[in-house]
């Protein structure tokens, strides 16, 4: 049996690879933050070279960064971590495989939001696991609720993202404890990608670490931390999973980058990435009002950077929208049908990953393009 038949392109870096040959483009499609790694980092990272760690940490990572990372749950969440129950890896991605892999057995069902990270479903695949899609909109909040999965049947482990990618909403602290109390009782594994916590506008986020143990939560360096080349994720595990953690890990990675580890241990710059939010928060502010003139966007967002925006009024296809706003206008956006199927189609997915000039100059080519389509 193929396993990769039912798998797809990333088609937001298709997108990126094939921009990047142009002049003079406006990159509003990938989820990538423009901004500096926290000052610590840089240094941190030369250091390590200079002083010879760059051999193989442990499997699970390098002692000194999982410490971190549980004394940040405490800090931040006021939540006991055992450093114990953190696994390094290499970015969240090699942290979605290695708990897809410890959780689904050929054939099990995981229920998974659409649209949503096309990396969830492709790594299903890869597994030759069977992905249940829920379907998301402005009726539900774009959260999978209880009513949903009760709905589902034989459901192995559940997956949601708060804040979510592509729609930037986030599950309110009664929805996400009532969902993980659903799956506790059912035996269902919940799976939480945490990779946007601390790029949230409006209200406070909530980890599900907040409500159960033995929840798995996923995070990593990429987005908030502003580090997305030096492909740092974490996992967070119930105590039983660890040691087959550790063995997916020897087997798959080894272990995830050295320096990079030792890097990330200076990443947790409370101050500078208050700033960081700030910039993300003011590019929101911006962005979506401006937006919101021209397409139907169903949902604020509050967290993440990214506008989840209709584009069918026009009398498009996301996707056509997309070639033909960058062939004709160079600027550069995601068509829904990365992040879903049915209903994902008439979208598309703009990122507020660039200064606000360039935000500006974007939208009045959007505006522009949109003109030359209704004359």
């Amino acid at each position: 049996m193929d396993r990769f038949r039912n798998v797809s392109p990333f088609i937001v870096m298709d997108i990126l690879d094939r921009a990047r040959r142009m002049e003079d483009v406006i990159h509003l499609e990938v989820g990538e933050p423009d901004l500096d790694a926290p000052p610590g980092v840089i240094e941190a990272f030369e250091k390590a070279v200079r002083d010879g760690k760059y051999r193989y940490t442990p499997a699970l990572g390098l002692m000194e960064l999982r410490e971190t990372i549980s004394g940040y749950y405490k800090e931040r969440y006021g939540v006991n971590v055992s450093p114990e129950r953190v696994a390094v890896t290499p970015g969240t991605s090699g942290a979605f495989l290695i708990v897809y892999a410890m959780l689904l057995n050929s054939g099990d069902k995981i229920a998974l939001s659409n649209p949503a990270y096309p990396c969830y479903r492709n790594f299903s695949y890869i597994l030759d696991a069977d992905p249940v899609f829920v379907a998301l909109n402005a009726d539900n909040e774009f959260c999978i609720g209880t009513d949903e999965l009760e709905g589902l049947r034989d459901i192995k482990a559940v997956q949601v993202s708060t804040p979510s990618n592509p729609v930037g909403n986030i599950y309110g602290k009664d929805r996400l404890s009532a969902l993980i109390d659903l799956s506790r009782r059912n035996d269902i594994s919940f799976i939480c990608d945490e990779i946007y916590h601390g790029l949230v506008y409006d209200r406070n986020e909530h980890t599900a670490l907040e409500f159960d143990d033995n929840v798995i939560v996923i995070n990593g360096f990429s987005k908030y931390f502003c580090m997305p080349g030096f492909r740092i994720g974490w996992v967070i595990l119930p105590a039983k999973l660890v040691r087959k953690a550790e063995m997916a890990i020897q087997n798959i990675f080894i272990a995830a980058n050295t320096p990079a580890q030792y890097a990330a241990v200076n990443a947790f710059d409370g101050d500078y990435l208050g700033k960081v939010r700030a910039v993300f928060r003011e590019r929101r502010d911006y962005l979506f009002p401006a937006l919101s003139g021209i397409f139907s966007i169903p949902v604020k967002p509050e967290g993440a950077f990214y506008i989840w925006a209709d584009v069918s009024k026009y009398g498009l296809k996301g996707s056509e929208f997309a070639e033909q706003l960058l062939e004709k206008h160079r600027v550069a956006v995601t068509p829904g049908i990365d992040f879903g199927t049915v209903g994902c189609e008439n979208f598309v997915r703009f990122a507020f990953t660039r200064p606000i000039k360039e935000l500006e100059e974007g939208v009045n080519r959007i505006t522009e393009f949109l003109a030359g389509l209704q004359n």
